[in-house]
């Protein structure tokens, strides 16, 4: 699979991909009704070299969904990692194991709240997008939780919103940038990537979750 894609200037830099350490880089939002945001800009360095592996090297398939009285493609393409699958790059297993090992030691986050699985999706032009939705683990369950999500490649905005207010916060994600959404943010909150007539290049998110048991 072959896109335009417009580098970093930041990236080539250094061989990478590069993860610096967390402790010290985490910009911590306090989103109010329990939820907050943690956002590390440039997490990943050189990540554009780790972008183009993926593109090549993901089984990228197209979903279908049930929408009304028709079914209709999903705009982005996916690729899922259950609990105990290889993902698909070394320093997405890195990726892993350092936002476990954060969330543990300086947040004390619970052993149910370990990222054990990992989504991606591929937002290959400004057509494809995701409507406002909370993720499915923490939306239906009244426990708190968090996701964690790696951007890679171009930049695109994702809004996070209060579903009580309606205040809406938009994070430009791309080139390696990590957000964290935790606290009650699923139940509480919804977040979006919505459709842009913008010339925008291509990117993949990197979703890591937890496995809350049925």
């Amino acid at each position: 699979m072959s896109l335009p894609f417009t580098a970093s200037l930041l990236d080539g830099l250094s061989d990478g991909p590069d993860l610096a350490p967390l402790v010290g880089r985490v910009d911590h939002l306090d989103l109010g009704e329990g939820a907050w945001l943690d956002v590390v800009p440039g997490w990943a360095s050189n990540s554009d070299a780790l972008f183009e592996r993926l593109v090549t090297d993901v089984p990228w398939r197209a979903d279908r969904r049930q929408m009304y009285d028709r079914v209709v493609e999903v705009p982005r393409l996916v690729s899922s990692y259950d609990v105990g699958d290889a993902l698909p790059d070394p320093v997405l297993a890195q990726a892993r194991d350092d936002l476990n090992a954060y969330y543990a030691h300086e947040r004390g986050a619970p052993v149910e709240q370990r990222f054990d699985r990992a989504g991606l999706c591929f937002y290959r032009t400004g057509d494809d997008s995701i409507a406002w939705h909370g993720d499915h683990v923490g939306r239906t369950i009244d426990r708190d939780t968090m996701v964690g999500i790696l951007s890679l490649g171009a930049p695109r905005t994702l809004a996070v919103r209060s579903r009580s207010t309606g205040t809406t916060r938009r994070f430009p994600l791309g080139h390696g940038d990590l957000l964290v959404m935790g606290g009650s943010c699923q139940r509480t909150h919804e977040h979006a990537i919505a459709k842009t007539k913008k010339a925008v290049g291509p990117r993949i998110s990197v979703q890591f979750r937890p496995v809350w048991p049925s």
